[in-house]
């Protein structure tokens, strides 16, 4: 019979024993105490706070708050290339001076 208030014993510990040893969730709650929900396996998050497979806003304009694309990833990306290309030419004309 299968009575969820009474766990059988599995590999020497009872269910409730091991979620409690699991890992919590890393996010805050609103009160700003720590989430106590066990983090989903391989996140640092429980199903609730962003560790759900899917979880996050979909990528550019599929989201609802696309704008005008300037924060897009490849935006970004772009934009870091030419920081690195300026940091490069100052620090040639440096040696140069």
């Amino acid at each position: 019979m299968i009575n969820p208030m009474h766990p059988e014993q599995k590999m020497g510990k009872p269910d409730f024993l091991r979620l409690n040893l699991s890992p919590r969730c890393g996010a805050k709650t609103r009160s700003g105490s720590p989430c106590r929900s066990p983090a989903v396996s391989g996140r640092t998050r429980c199903r609730m706070h962003g560790g759900a497979k899917g979880s996050g806003a979909p990528k550019g304009a599929a989201n609802g708050n696309y704008r005008h694309g300037t924060f897009t990833c490849e935006a970004i990306e772009s934009q870091r290339a030419i920081r690195r290309l300026i940091q490069q030419a100052k620090s040639m004309l440096t040696r140069l001076a």
